[in-house]
């Protein structure tokens, strides 16, 4: 069965197609749930982020399997995107594996070597592993995916200086005002990215944060983290607006929460002050008509990219080792991921070895009862060696066969089944990390 990954990122689609199809976290097990009804997708992970959604699925085949993640993502949403296909990318097999590899790393992040998206590869494999949609297969490729993500962060430079969204958007307004000393920010929402957002702040010398949220206990928290600023409940959020000079939103809601209606009224008690608009939720924060309302200047996610640009032509250097880490890996869960096909074989050949052994030593022990409690220990590791060294070459070569040829692993097995008359396991009908080769 091989390995799919469909999804859209801040490459292939805007922020307007984005928000369309982003999944709360509070939704991501309600949907792998609904993906069992899709007989072709035999295991599957999303990762819904600002930046990206992606599917990662082993499927019966690429074809329908392609073609019902496909029809998910157009059944699971309320409002349609005229060509959706223009803004999907698929992944097959190995290109699937790479892919994946490369989000972890940082390598595909809207900011390079962002430090966020590892987090967010462990939250996709928890939440999948909660809705009981992974199997073997994303288990060990999620596994391989976290181990290389860290080995990134721990050899290279990729993620130096804690580069985030978060402080690309403290950049992009500092861009826009020209500086944040001494002045009034308001962070609208207490989450992770809220949270990263205000802690940046905090060394801007900035002359007050204000942090907005849904709920004010979490909004206090961070206050109290900050050591600095104040904590607001949502509902009094014009009042802020009409002192800030600085928002950044990021929250998790499905509506706006900055509207033409309670911007113009906050702009209408501070109309010769500009206010700076930065949002980077998705779904946005923010209603697209604030850029109407006069002397607001407002800013999504996606002009965040001129600023990191800016940014991070020091990692760019660290790029090529990323690289040497990403393939050490693939080439690991290649190789584990073909050897698959021999693992009951081998599995049934020593287990009825192991029988036939216990069987005949039992034997033994009962008709020679007066053998001492340490002749029995020698007899049972001498014969234990005898079955492990008679099995080694076989075993061996069947695993070093796997790896490089499966056909003719496949025959060796075969052979080998009906020679000690064990159960036949099927051929896989692709390996599915073959693709891209």
């Amino acid at each position: 069965m091989p390995l799919v990954c469909l999804g859209m990122n801040h490459r292939t689609a805007p922020v307007e197609v984005r928000e369309r199809h982003s999944f709360p976290p509070s939704r991501a097990i309600e949907v792998l749930v609904a993906m069992r009804d899709y007989s072709s997708v035999r295991e599957c992970v999303m990762t819904s982020t600002c930046g990206r959604l992606e599917f990662y699925a082993e499927v019966d085949d690429y074809e329908s399997g392609v073609a019902q993640l496909k029809q998910f993502l157009k059944n699971s949403r309320h409002s349609e995107v005229d060509d959706l296909e223009s803004y999907l990318y698929t992944h097959l097999g190995k290109e699937a594996v790479v892919h994946l590899l490369r989000v972890s790393t940082g390598l595909d992040s809207m900011v390079l070597g962002e430090a966020q998206i590892l987090g967010q590869v462990k939250e996709a494999y928890v939440q999948a592993h909660q809705a009981g949609s992974v199997g073997k297969v994303l288990h060990r490729l999620f596994h391989e995916a976290i181990q290389t993500g860290k080995a990134a962060r721990t050899q290279t430079g990729i993620g130096a200086d804690s580069a985030s969204v978060g402080s690309a958007a403290v950049d992009l307004a500092r861009a826009q005002i020209g500086t944040l000393v001494g002045k009034r920010v308001l962070v609208i929402g207490a989450g992770r990215m809220g949270t990263l957002v205000a802690r940046r702040l905090r060394h801007e010398r900035v002359g007050e944060i204000v942090v907005a949220n849904r709920s004010h206990q979490r909004a206090a928290e961070v206050v109290l983290e900050l050591g600095a600023g104040k904590a607001v409940a949502m509902p009094g959020i014009v009042n802020v607006l009409a002192e800030a000079d600085i928002v950044i939103t990021s929250t998790g809601a499905s509506h706006f929460i900055l509207t033409p209606e309670n911007v113009r009224e906050a702009m209408g008690r501070r109309p010769e002050r500009p206010l700076c608009i930065v949002d980077i939720a998705v779904p946005r924060d923010a209603d697209p008509e604030c850029a109407n309302v006069p002397n607001v200047q407002l800013h999504d996610i996606d002009a965040l990219t001129s600023v990191v640009n800016g940014h991070i032509e020091a990692r760019r250097e660290h790029i090529p080792l990323v690289n040497e880490i990403i393939a050490e890996h693939v080439m690991r869960f290649q190789q584990w991921y073909q050897t698959r096909s021999a693992v009951p074989v081998i599995s049934s050949l020593v287990e009825k070895a192991e029988g036939i052994r216990a069987r005949e030593v039992t034997r033994l022990f009962q008709r020679c009862p007066d053998l001492s409690d340490r002749e029995k220990m020698l007899i049972t590791s001498a014969t234990m060696t005898i079955v492990s060294r008679l099995l080694h070459v076989p075993v061996t070569r069947i695993r070093e066969l796997a790896a490089t040829n499966q056909a003719e692993a496949m025959d060796h097995v075969r052979v080998l089944g009906e020679l000690f008359a064990l159960e036949q396991p099927q051929a896989p009908a692709q390996t599915g990390t073959d693709h891209a080769e």
